[in-house]
């Protein structure tokens, strides 16, 4: 069992903070010990130790928050600036380095704000594609992605388009592309979440699943045709399912996870669900990623009244999420 490597985020939003209570709450536990690649001034006085390694991150961890120290300035919290872009990417490198060499069991990354990279010339929608990017060259144990998923209270969702605007979405979507991201949600599931014969639903993207073709034909065209190919694979896949019905409890039982056609589509029905413990998992990676399921919160930073639920339940999802993939 081996540290994890969490990444510092935007340092003038909540991370330093949430990073902080989660040791507090954590270390004691250390199966859940992690370092942080961060300036050591981000923690000002806060109790922490400066180590060379992330081998000795465990030792450390029960006394002391583990920073693996980068260059940076300290930051004006709720200020974002792009000064900080170089050592924000520098963290998530290092970081994403550190699970590929095998020095850690997984990937925590805290929010960034990505108006701050592009301001700084970064070329990737967000932290999934440029994961992807980082571990380009190595495969992951499934099917590669990345795939974003959020989970939360046992509901887990994938999506089929994340960032890019809801009529481009509706483009976007083709069958080949449905089938590798459902080739991608299965993988995880046995591999990542120990699911032996894992069942994936698929939401429509037009209201009512389409009506039969009288509320939009990406159902039948392109949706549909994805899910027998699947079925055709060996694999438990639903044709497109209507959305505003497919998240109650009751539908919770009939699935292990489901892949929705368009961001908001999928992660509404989480964040209502447990909106302080979703939890961002990236499929498809050769490393396990998670990731609190909110942004930098630039506004209540410095406050002290940041929740640290969901960065927790990241980390604890981790653990469980690495240990399977281990056993499998």
């Amino acid at each position: 069992m081996r540290p994890f490597a969490v990444s510092m985020g935007d340092p003038a939003g909540i991370g330093p903070e949430i990073t902080m209570k989660a040791w507090t709450e954590l270390r004691a536990s250390p199966q859940h010990a992690f370092a942080v690649a961060a300036p050591a001034s981000l923690f000002g006085d806060i109790p922490h130790v400066v180590i060379d390694d992330i081998s000795e991150a465990a030792e450390a961890f029960k006394t002391a928050l583990p920073v693996l120290a980068i260059d940076g300035q300290r930051a004006a919290l709720g200020k974002p600036s792009s000064k900080h872009a170089p050592a924000i990417i520098e963290s998530i490198e290092h970081c994403t380095a550190l699970c590929l060499t095998g020095k850690a069991d997984a990937l925590i990354t805290n929010p960034i704000a990505k108006h701050v990279l592009y301001d700084a010339g970064f070329n990737f929608p967000g932290h999934t594609e440029f994961l992807g990017h980082l571990a380009a060259n190595r495969a992951a144990p499934y099917a590669s992605g990345p795939v974003m998923m959020l989970a939360a209270q046992g509901l887990r969702v994938g999506l089929a388009t994340v960032h890019i605007p809801l009529n481009k979405a509706a483009e976007q979507i083709s069958t080949d592309g449905i089938v590798q991201t459902a080739r991608v949600i299965l993988g995880a599931l046995k591999t990542d979440f120990g699911i032996t014969n894992p069942r994936l639903a698929l939401t429509g993207l037009n209201p009512h699943a389409g009506e039969g073709g009288a509320l939009g034909r990406e159902e039948i065209d392109i949706i549909n045709p994805a899910a027998i190919r699947l079925r055709n694979e060996g694999h438990d896949v639903t044709d497109a399912q209507p959305a505003d019905t497919l998240f109650h409890a009751e539908a919770r039982e009939g699935y292990d996870a489901v892949l929705a056609m368009y961001h908001d589509q999928g992660l509404i029905p989480v964040k209502t669900l447990d909106f302080h413990g979703g939890v961002n998992i990236t499929l498809g990676l050769p490393f396990i990623r998670t990731s609190p399921d909110h942004g930098t919160a630039f506004g209540i930073a410095g406050d002290g009244v940041a929740r640290p639920d969901s960065l927790i339940a990241a980390i604890k999802t981790a653990r469980t999420n690495a240990d399977h993939r281990y056993a499998y």
